[in-house]
């Protein structure tokens, strides 16, 4: 299968001169993953709901500013496999897709899911879910929550009551129509203040809930099935006898993330937004990671996923940079993150604190087999 059977040419656009603020409410009335954007007649870009809101751009300002112009450009005739891969790679959840140099259409991560979706009994949530997960308290304000999504480059967030018992679900979807909505309610003259009390409301003011859940024994294909009749991006991890524990999370990029596994005798390593290496290229990352798992012939790992963000911060022209790294193995999943002025530095502290974990994680629950029925549901597609 290739993404000719599953793009599309139906999508939104909007031209690279226009406002902010129309795009907000272009995304608050369609909910679409993702506006193309066109200057002077050509693909310029793509436009999505996580970067308005994790701008600090007013709606007067033009699309141009925001819209990213390194998202991967898919061919009609590439394979599935390989553009999950780019699509996680460039940090993105739609690309558009080009015929013979020309604007053809769009496809999107839904879609690349549904086409698969048969495919994925095979694989349980325990194999792919995220165990590290970050929360918010019901009694902490937007402004946090905002915070929290910017700087680890995530769109949903579980809530905690006081007990640390699940109560609710924070997204970048919900703030953003939230902030539409409160502008469109606003006077010219009062929006900073307006902004500002926005910023103070508590969390459990406009958290959904109740949170649709699902347990680690579940088959990947009854979550992804879960997410699509509710419309979510990803759902809560629980205790089978207990949904009010978040033992984790599971999004609809971890799943895209396991269609690109392979049977390599190299290990599969996946770099998300790939366009901030500087000073290191991925064989450098790829070796680096493979040391470390060889140290430690009984942890086999199958898979390992690194990621970079970037901080407006920066020192004499370096940006600072986050770095999380994370290694799926038949002993489980361990993690390590740092920072660091350009993705060198950022990847060796988190190389470094990756190790740490390793030596220190514990009582860690051996998997049985793992890539066997799934590479070949894959192999077959």
């Amino acid at each position: 299968m290739n993404i000719a059977d599953i793009a599309t040419e139906e999508y939104i656009q909007v031209d690279a001169g226009d406002r902010l603020g129309k795009v907000r409410s272009l995304f608050d009335r369609e909910n679409p993953k993702g506006i193309v954007v066109i200057d002077d007649g050509e693909y310029s870009g793509i436009l999505t709901e996580r970067q308005l809101l994790q701008s600090h751009i007013e709606d007067d300002a033009k699309v141009q500013v925001l819209a990213r112009s390194n998202v991967p450009r898919i061919g009609r005739e590439d394979g599935i496999r390989e553009v999950a891969r780019m699509l996680v790679e460039g940090g993105t959840k739609v690309a558009p897709v080009f015929e013979d140099g020309t604007l053809w259409g769009i496809v999107t991560e839904d879609a690349i899911l549904q086409a698969v979706i048969s495919n994925l009994e095979v694989l349980t949530v325990e194999q792919i879910y995220t165990d590290e997960v970050i929360t918010l308290r019901e009694d902490d304000h937007l402004g946090k929550a905002i915070n929290y999504l910017r700087e680890n480059d995530i769109s949903r967030l579980p809530v905690v009551n006081d007990n640390g018992r699940l109560s609710g679900m924070v997204t970048t979807h919900d703030i953003a129509d939230f902030a539409v909505r409160t502008m469109e309610r606003q006077h010219s003259g009062d929006r900073s203040g307006d902004t500002d009390r926005m910023l103070d409301l508590p969390v459990y003011d406009m958290m959904n809930s109740p949170v649709e859940t699902v347990t680690k024994d579940e088959s990947v294909e009854t979550a992804v099935e879960q997410m699509f009749e509710h419309d979510y991006a990803g759902l809560v991890v629980t205790p089978e006898d207990n949904d009010t524990v978040v033992a984790g999370i599971l999004t609809k990029t971890d799943v895209l993330r396991a269609l690109t596994y392979t049977e390599e005798e190299s290990m599969d390593v996946q770099i998300t937004n790939i366009d901030l290496l500087d000073t290191i290229a991925r064989e450098a990352i790829q070796e680096a990671i493979t040391e470390v798992a060889d140290k430690y012939q009984d942890m086999q790992v199958h898979h390992a996923h690194v990621r970079f963000s970037e901080h407006k911060e920066k020192l004499r022209g370096t940006p600072l940079i986050h770095c999380q790294t994370r290694l799926r193995t038949n002993r489980g999943q361990v993690a390590g993150s740092g920072e660091g002025y350009g993705a060198e530095t950022a990847f060796r502290v988190a190389l470094d604190k990756l190790e740490r974990n390793v030596l220190e994680k514990k009582e860690i629950r051996a998997d049985a087999e793992y890539e066997g029925q799934l590479l070949r549901k894959l192999d077959e597609l």
